[in-house]
Order: structure tokens, then C-alpha cells, then sequence
């Protein structure tokens, strides 16, 4: 049975995306190189420019893909948190300490901002900072947090202090180490949003 033209492009997208995905996360960005990674997925640079634009277009589509099962995998560890306040720290801290497995930690955390610059202001970004917003105000509805607090600002300024974690971790030359004491500073940030600091909501 013949293909359809939306088959195949999809097809030749996922093979560029994944080829790439294996050369970013083992050799990195800079030394991966287009005609390997392209000759290994079977296909030319001409079809790297015409689904991708350049180099940096499919590393956004490598990151976009990561992005996704990263998110499904945050979703999957804190729906079992037993409280929202939980399950709002579980989120955070398990984004942050994502950044010790090498092909997120070189791809997402090492390279993508180098590359593409502040992970704050890519597409993903507001989706993210939508979901904080929306735990926040209703854990404020709750009486959890402190009723003062505007939700979005507050999501803004988390978001960043979690990618600036991950960076660190990703960076460190003891990344185990830093992810230790990276997720106690946080969550004591964290718990500076509670009604009751120091004390944790039942």
C-alpha cells in the first residue's frame, strides 16, 4: 500500500528528529554533524533544510520532542502526590532533577540554552507557566498560600529558578552532588509561599 504524502513527511521528520536526537545527546551539538546524522537516518541535507530550516531548527524540534516526554513523565510522578501543595513541589523538583540523566542534561539543560538562549522564552515556556499559575491561584483559594501573592508573577519567577537549577545541576562537575543541594534550596524557596512558613499544609 502507497504512502500518502502526509505519511511520508512525517515519516522523514521523525527520522531526521530521532537521528538527530541520538548525535545531540551523545556527541553534542556543536560536533554533531549534518551529513552523519542525516546519512544515518538515510536521507540528504536537502531534506533537513526543507523540514527544518538549519542545524538550530532541529535542535528546537529535538528539544520540543524531549519537552513533551518530560512533561508526561513530571505529570505521571505528581499525580500520586497526596495534596495539590505536593503535587506542586513534586512537579518543580522533578523537573529539576531531570538534568542528571546525560541526554536531557546535555540536550536540554547544556546545549539548548547555548544555543537557542533563555529556556524562558521558548515556545514551551507559557504552557508551563500556565499549569504554575493555575496550582497557584488555587492553592490560594484553599488558604494554602499566602492570599497576597499574584499567581502569575510568582509562576514566572519559580519557572525560572527551576530552569536556573537544572542549568546548575547540568553544569556542575559533580552533578549529583548539586542536585542534592540544589533541591533543599529550593523547596525551602518554595515553602516561602505557605501561609504558615515553616509548616507543611495537610
Amino acid at each position: 500500500m502507497h504512502k500518502s504524502r502526509k505519511e511520508m513527511i512525517a515519516e522523514t521528520r521523525a527520522k531526521l528528529i530521532a537521528a538527530a536526537r541520538h548525535a545531540f545527546g551523545t556527541i553534542g551539538y556543536a560536533e554533531a554533524s549534518m551529513d552523519d546524522f542525516t546519512a544515518s537516518a538515510g536521507l540528504t541535507r536537502g531534506a533537513l533544510y526543507h523540514h527544518f530550516g538549519d542545524k538550530k531548527g532541529l535542535l528546537q524540534a529535538v528539544i520540543t520532542e524531549i519537552d513533551g516526554e518530560m512533561a508526561a513523565r513530571i505529570d505521571e510522578v505528581a499525580s500520586r502526590a497526596p495534596t495539590r501543595w505536593q503535587h506542586f513541589v513534586d512537579e518543580c523538583t522533578t523537573y529539576i532533577e531531570m538534568a542528571l540523566e546525560p541526554e536531557i542534561q546535555r540536550i536540554m539543560f547544556r546545549d539548548g540554552p547555548a544555543v537557542l538562549g533563555d529556556p524562558a522564552q521558548w515556545p514551551n515556556a507559557n504552557a508551563c507557566i500556565a499549569s504554575m499559575t493555575g496550582h497557584l491561584t488555587a492553592l490560594q483559594e484553599e488558604g494554602v498560600v499566602v492570599s497576597s501573592l499574584d499567581p502569575e508573577t510568582a509562576s514566572r519567577l519559580i519557572n525560572g529558578a527551576s530552569s536556573q537549577a537544572a542549568q546548575r545541576i547540568a553544569n556542575s562537575n559533580d552533578p549529583e552532588a548539586t542536585s542534592k543541594k540544589v533541591v533543599v534550596a529550593f523547596k525551602q524557596l518554595l515553602e516561602g509561599l505557605l501561609k504558615r512558613p515553616g509548616s507543611q499544609p495537610n
